[in-house]
């Protein structure tokens, strides 16, 4: 019988979500990180999955080569994320006149059938945990004149890994870099306030928790108790009450949004002489 603990099994949850190569390489680093403090001989010999015979050095034990070979191969990884980190920042600095909005929030919560009922597509949704690991990028249209951009993140969950955070920090720079976060929230769920406090807490880790939010409290159909919307709309401000998957109040969620906007876009006015052809 296999038996791990809660991070290596996060990390097994991780490895069978992940699709693209920047999601598999992430979560191979963080398993890595994981496993390198760890490893003693009961893991078996890693040189036979990296070469076997002509790998180990004089007076190196078995231990020692594994050591080094793990620590060779996280080093190929980080490289391997820097590459994409480059072509990733050339993205974003194509799209910098634009409003960014990222969607963040606890594992299951609803950011991806948000991010599909607002930008009329098709990302996938299931009902499984970190089902999203590769952030998505829709436009979204709040009227006939303003167009966002909004970018889907990987669910948190309490006690997040640090090395799992370390491994995906190229991906939630999606979030640093945006320029609003809707902070999606089941409220069907009982411990939605336990994870209000791990989202805050993340967001910390990150260095954006003053970055100007909305909290969105998503699956309101689901709500069996009403008195919850009147108990978080006097604890939780600003917030929105909404059912992505059932279209419940998501025009107006998109009037908040432009409304944070409009208020956080700068105007400045200019006198021109237009004799002496100078400002």
């Amino acid at each position: 019988v296999k038996v791990i603990d809660r991070s290596g099994l996060i990390l097994d949850v991780f490895a069978r979500r992940a699709k693209s190569k920047e999601a598999k390489t992430q979560v191979e680093l963080a398993q890595l990180r994981y496993l390198l403090p760890r490893l003693t001989r009961r893991w078996g010999h890693l040189s036979r999955q990296y070469g076997g015979i002509g790998t180990r050095g004089p007076g190196e034990t078995q231990l020692e080569v594994d050591r080094r070979l793990v620590k060779k191969r996280i080093s190929i990884l980080v490289q391997d994320l820097q590459k994409i980190e480059k072509q990733r920042c050339l993205r974003r600095r194509g799209r910098r006149d634009v409003f960014k909005v990222a969607l963040v929030g606890y594992t299951n919560s609803g950011k991806s059938t948000l991010l599909n009922a607002l930008a009329n597509t098709h990302v996938a949704v299931e009902n499984r945990l970190f089902v999203t690991l590769d952030p998505t990028v829709r436009a979204v249209k709040l009227n006939a004149h303003q167009k966002i951009l909004l970018i889907d993140t990987v669910g948190f969950i309490r006690k997040l890994p640090h090395h799992l955070i370390a491994s995906f920090h190229s991906t939630l720079e999606e979030a640093i870099f945006a320029d609003m976060l809707l902070m999606v929230v089941d409220i069907s769920d009982h411990d939605f306030r336990d994870h209000i406090a791990v989202v805050r807490d993340v967001l910390s880790e990150l260095g954006i928790l003053g970055k100007p939010t909305l909290i969105v409290f998503n699956k309101v159909d689901r709500l069996t108790d009403p008195r919850i919307i009147v108990q978080v709309k006097s604890q939780y401000q600003p917030c929105m009450i909404v059912s992505a998957q059932r279209g419940i109040f998501l025009e107006d969620l998109k009037q908040e949004i432009l409304r944070f906007l409009e208020e956080r876009t700068v105007k400045n006015e200019m006198e021109c002489d237009l004799k002496e052809a100078q400002l």
